[in-house]
């Protein structure tokens, strides 16, 4: 069966492997889910990824969760934009979470980015997900 939302399913994996406290979690490779990884490691969601090679040119992206006092460090991630229902906003709309304790994740014209970014470029686009 087709997957039909790669990034829902990634966030997906990362919420499920934080509440069985695992280090890793492991989740195929695209240039968008590296794109978001960026982001959520510059934030300081996440420690890092590694991009592990397979024969048959498959490729997969090796998530390193952080944790602080034994709790995750992320404590909400929840996909906005979705395959069914798109959400878009100007630099003006951009939603802003938890009273900027959270990051909206956007994907404009000038690359995947934090809300805050696409801000300071004056930039809108695709809101990809929320992050706390």
């Amino acid at each position: 069966m087709a997957m039909t939302d790669p990034l829902g399913d990634m966030l997906t994996r990362i919420r499920n492997a934080q509440m069985r406290k695992k280090t890793k979690v492991s989740t195929p490779a695209s240039k968008l889910r590296q794109r978001v990884l960026d982001v959520l490691a510059s934030e300081g969601y996440i420690r890092g990824y590694t991009t592990v090679e397979f024969e048959g040119g498959k490729s997969e992206l090796e998530v390193e969760l952080k944790y602080f006092d034994g709790e995750p460090v992320i404590r909400e991630i929840q996909r906005v934009s979705k395959p069914g229902r798109r959400v878009y906003a100007s630099v003006k709309n951009i939603p802003i979470i938890h009273n900027g304790l959270g990051v909206s994740i956007v994907s404009t014209p000038k690359g995947v980015m934090a809300d805050h970014d696409a801000r300071e470029n004056n930039v809108g686009g695709e809101v990809l997900c929320r992050v706390f």
